[in-house]
């Protein structure tokens, strides 16, 4: 049943982002991508959560992966809606690959609906645990709170900080943002390890550890850290130079002292 209904999401999942591309073709803006990732990995967490789960877990693993996707969705599209013009990242993507953006935006966009899929695939696992509710769901509760709560203080200060008018040309450096310089992307990824806590005592235990993994691999190496922090040099130069000296990138710490 597993595979059939994955196949299922993903072609759904796939149709679904072939008809935005077709919509960021009209508006321009590519950046809406983000917002559907989030809102369709979580959707696909709640099928899967509904159709494997058994009991309250089934329920408890819809509640939480719909309201981690609304969450960050929401969150994403207050920043695609409020931005004037489209992000630099898909900018530097129209620049690049010239006439050919729209074939490979296409090609990316179907990349991100098989990622929605797989994803999800951590709470598909966590809800075909059969084990009696316990510690470790406690745990995952919490862990999932601790995540979510922390991801949605670090982008309100963000976003505080960027609507002052003083805060142009300079870093944020206040609250979580003092001891990380990305704790919104730290708090994304504890938020995950609540799935492997859901699946403890189940047949997934171990596959649901490939969510908080595969996450901080991209988070590190891929589309997160890397692509924003050469962005953020670009844009505030030694400000960020010496924000990066001081600051922890990923795990919060407090901030090194006077230096150079």
């Amino acid at each position: 049943m597993t595979l059939p209904l994955a196949l299922g999401l993903w072609a759904g999942t796939a149709i679904a982002m072939a008809l935005l591309w077709l919509w960021q073709r009209r508006s321009g803006n590519a950046a809406i991508v983000d917002v559907a990732w989030s809102f369709a990995t979580a959707l696909v967490g709640v099928v899967f959560a509904l159709a494997l789960g058994e009991g309250a877990r089934r329920w408890i693993i819809a509640g939480v992966a719909g309201l981690w996707g609304l969450r960050l969705g929401g969150h994403l599209w207050q920043r695609v809606a409020g931005e004037r013009h489209e992000d630099v990242r898909y900018r530097r993507m129209r620049e690049q690959w010239g006439p050919h953006f729209q074939v490979f935006m296409f090609g990316f966009y179907q990349l991100q609906a098989l990622w929605a899929v797989l994803f999800a695939l951590p709470m598909a696992w966590a809800a075909w645990n059969r084990s009696q509710l316990g510690w470790p769901d406690a745990a995952g509760l919490s862990i999932w709170a601790i995540g979510i709560t922390g991801e949605a203080v670090a982008d309100h200060q963000l976003r505080r900080f960027r609507a002052s008018a003083a805060s142009s040309g300079r870093v944020c450096d206040q609250g979580l943002w003092r001891y990380s310089r990305h704790p919104n992307y730290f708090f994304e990824w504890i938020h995950w390890f609540a799935y492997v806590c859901f699946a403890a005592g189940g047949d997934g235990r171990w596959l649901a550890l490939l969510g908080p993994a595969v996450m901080l691999w991209f988070l590190l190496k891929v589309t997160g850290i890397p692509l924003l922090e050469q962005r953020l040099l670009e844009s505030r130069g030694e400000a960020y130079r010496k924000y990066q000296r001081n600051t922890s990138a990923f795990i919060p710490w407090p901030p090194r002292r006077n230096s150079a």
